[in-house]
């Protein structure tokens, strides 16, 4: 064989030719067949255009020359979707849409016929690769319409205060819960981790509107907060005033009675002994009444039973005598 370079000839062996070219077939052989799977992957090995199997984290080796196609799939990697905005930077294709479209996608109705702005994320993992690459033409697509489905009907069965205000966490559990569920259903090959609500507002013209309703529910719960701690601290207070005003009569009202009980069965005595000698009874208590009586009288005038007046023993002045 004549090998031309410039302009010289040189004659170079067949087999020598053959060698070199079988030479550069093994290496290019050898170097297709190595292949490295990263440590968060799972590789899908198709044959022929076939699946033909799965290959975990490390160096592995397939059919060189195209006979064997591997596709990285990141089975331990978590993945976000967001819907109704764009976080800038992702490098999920998947992860957000146009603006046009967030703005489709944000805009729903409430139950009781009223708009709200919904934004909110989905956090997932790719649970089974080949069933996320070969049972549905654009798995992540798919996802997101199911997402948005799920959360448009959620929000579609509850009022407007409902998703604005208080039933948030509700919303997140029940979207969460259908969402997988669907996801299982059809088979998609992923596993939802989680489901967020970002932002919800009700539509730009009427956000002033919205703002002074909030407004004034905060300051009826404030008042009514104020409201109770006053009724916490009188009420208490009034029930302890009652309380003790109770206590002190019921004390009263047993002194009363022991008082009385006492006095009753004083008199019961002294009845019992004025019924065993009733005329020594009558003197003795004729005496210790007047022994009582007579120390607080200052003037004391005693008289024979056969006086004729008192007139001449007072010792009235004449003015008063005259008259």
């Amino acid at each position: 064989m004549v090998i031309r370079v410039g302009n010289t000839f040189y004659r170079v062996s067949s087999r020598l030719v053959l060698a070199v070219v079988l030479v550069l077939a093994g290496i290019v052989a050898v170097s297709s067949m190595v292949y490295t799977v990263q440590a968060e992957y799972q590789a899908v090995i198709l044959r022929f255009g076939r699946f033909a199997g799965l290959a975990d984290p490390g160096l592995r080796f397939k059919l060189p020359f195209g006979i064997d196609k591997v596709i990285m799939v990141p089975v331990q990697r978590q993945l976000k979707q967001e819907f109704g905005f764009g976080t800038p930077g992702a490098t999920n294709p998947h992860q957000f849409t146009s603006s046009s479209e967030q703005e489709l996608e944000r805009s729903m109705v409430t139950g009781d016929l009223n708009a709200v702005t919904v934004e909110w994320i989905i956090q997932y993992r790719i649970s089974d690769p080949r069933a996320y690459l070969f049972e549905f033409r654009d798995p992540a697509t798919t996802l997101r319409d199911l997402s948005e489905s799920v959360m448009r009907e959620v929000v579609g069965d509850r009022t407007v205060d409902e998703v604005i205000t208080v039933g948030r966490q509700e919303i997140e559990s029940e979207a969460l819960a259908k969402l997988q569920s669907m996801v299982q259903r059809y088979g998609l090959g992923v596993s939802i981790n989680q489901l967020q609500l970002k932002n919800v507002n009700p539509p730009p013209p009427v956000q002033p509107s919205f703002n002074e309703v909030n407004q004034a529910q905060q300051e009826r719960e404030r008042l009514i907060n104020v409201a109770n701690g006053e009724y916490n601290k009188a009420v208490p207070r009034a029930r302890g005033e009652a309380d003790q005003k109770i206590r002190a009569a019921e004390g009263y009202a047993v002194k009363r009675i022991n008082e009385a009980e006492g006095d009753a069965a004083r008199f019961n005595a002294v009845f019992a002994e004025y019924l065993k000698a009733p005329e020594v009874t009558k003197r003795r208590l004729f005496l210790e009444t007047m022994k009582d009586v007579l120390p607080h009288i200052s003037r004391k005038i005693i008289l024979d039973e056969d006086a004729a007046g008192v007139l001449p023993l007072l010792q009235l002045p004449s003015g008063e005598t005259s008259r």
